[in-house]
């Protein structure tokens, strides 16, 4: 019979759990930091919840106002002949590659020779009678503006000074010039607006603080805070590192049907929806599992997917209904080669996205070196709190009674956790290694031996 490994790894940088094999196992790479914000008691004053009502009308008031001043000034650029919203722009550098090539240029001294043209989103700008400064941002970094009314027409001049905001994208091309402070900068003869900004960017001394808006408007929490995008940055080489390795331990890499007849992988809930040509219900798929082991029956002893998962659940700020998995399988194996191959994925990861093996994580070091700790859960949490699970045998009451006050819990009728609802020894045990191990295990650690009771998969491990 083929034995099978799998692995799944969830898509938040910071945290891999290896599950569901036939032999089951957790890695763990916890690094959580404690959460960012706390709810607002309900119980505010009346006068306080009207002072923030008439606080959040005036920002909406404030917003339509600008947005109708810059509709206008969209409308004044079109009857003077500009289309505010172009289609092209031709650009010869990035701002990263001006800042690299022409850093060696001594203050006040202007490169005649260089013609140069580029394009980003305005996020400053000051204005002093002849001169306006502005700072450009692409996807590199930022360069300085350093608009001359003598270098420009009248007209140009003017419409820089009248119908630019912060939040528009300009395109610039002139000379180079680094200014007496010693600020590099793109002396410009010519731009254009390339994209009109009907809204204000956030507040640049505030930020974007509002962490529903940072989670549901990316684009604006990218804009406000331009290292947000360095994490799309690095996820995408992690992306790409995982299939670069998968793709050397010859594994094929397969697309499965996100549309399913039935819904599939324990107890999580699907999202339904309706195909009107089949004139049946389909449920978005919660797993990957069920199509990739097929594909071991089909005779591909090798395979993985990264793919979309959809689980119709409740949402934070660390838990998202849609997410990506990788799920892998290998005929012919076991979960001590699941480790190994865990351990080769991480730390291929960890080199292309950091160069090193250990990574400095909110103060604390991490070391990626293999070998990686292997450990079972029973061991673990006898280290942590003294209480072997082993000696319990199957008295759930001895185990409850064991780590009630370990966990915080009085003794009585008014167990109103989830120890009162734990139903067997492996239940408590899950219960404690929860509370009291697994924020403790900061270096990367396989813990082993799943409770049987936690997961129908689960199976005792041959060591």
């Amino acid at each position: 019979m083929e034995a099978l490994r799998v692995w799944r790894a969830s898509s938040n940088l910071f945290g891999f759990t290896a599950s569901r094999t036939a032999r089951p196992l957790r890695f763990h790479t916890r690094c959580c930091s404690a959460a960012a914000a706390t709810a607002k008691s309900p119980s505010q004053p009346p006068q306080d919840r009207r002072r923030r009502s008439a606080s959040s009308s005036a920002t909406t008031s404030d917003r339509d106002s600008i947005r109708a001043i810059r509709l206008k000034k969209v409308e004044e650029l079109r009857g003077k002949g500009y289309e505010p919203y172009a289609y092209k722009w031709d650009r010869t550098h990035t701002t990263k590659e001006l800042q690299e090539e022409y850093n060696y240029l001594e203050n006040g001294k202007v490169c005649e020779e260089a013609a140069v043209s580029i394009a980003g989103r305005i996020v400053a700008r000051r204005a002093f009678g002849k001169l306006v400064f502005m700072t450009v941002r692409d996807d590199t970094g930022t360069i300085q503006l350093y608009c001359e009314k003598d270098n420009l027409s009248e007209d140009k001049f003017e419409q820089l000074k009248g119908f630019i905001d912060i939040g528009d994208i300009l395109g610039a091309s002139g000379s180079i010039k680094k200014t007496e402070k010693g600020e590099l900068s793109v002396y410009v003869k010519q731009f254009e607006i390339l994209t009109k900004s009907l809204l204000p960017l956030p507040d640049k001394f505030h930020g974007l603080t509002d962490v529903d808006k940072r989670y549901r408007q990316r684009y604006v929490d990218m804009i406000a805070n331009p290292e947000v995008a360095d994490l799309f940055r690095t996820r995408a080489k992690v992306v790409s590192e995982i299939r670069k390795t998968m793709e050397s331990l010859g594994f094929i890499e397969v697309e499965t049907p996100v549309l399913q007849g039935a819904a599939g992988g324990a107890e999580a809930r699907p999202f339904i929806t309706y195909h009107n040509s089949l004139q049946r219900d389909l449920y978005l798929r919660i797993a990957t599992e069920l199509h990739l082991k097929r594909m071991l029956v089909g005779g591909i002893e090798k395979v993985y997917e990264i793919g979309r998962i959809f689980r119709n659940e409740g949402i934070s700020t660390r838990h998202n209904p849609e997410f990506t998995t990788i799920e892998m399988y290998e005929a012919y194996s076991d979960y001590e080669s699941m480790m190994i191959m865990a351990e080769e994925i991480v730390t291929r990861c960890a080199i292309a996205t950091h160069g090193k093996l250990k990574i400095d994580y909110q103060g604390t070091e991490i070391s990626l070196e293999r070998p990686w700790r292997r450990e079972t859960m029973h061991s673990l949490v006898k280290e942590a709190t003294g209480i072997d699970f082993n000696s319990f045998g199957h008295d759930v009451e001895a185990a409850k009674n064991a780590v009630r006050g370990l966990l915080g819990i009085k003794t009585g009728s008014n167990d109103s956790t989830s120890l009162q609802d734990c139903l067997s020894v492996g239940h408590v045990l899950n219960e404690v290694f929860e509370t009291v191990v697994e924020s403790t295990l900061v270096q990367p650690t396989f813990v082993l031996d799943y409770p049987v009771e936690i997961s129908p998969l689960a199976k005792p491990h041959r060591r």
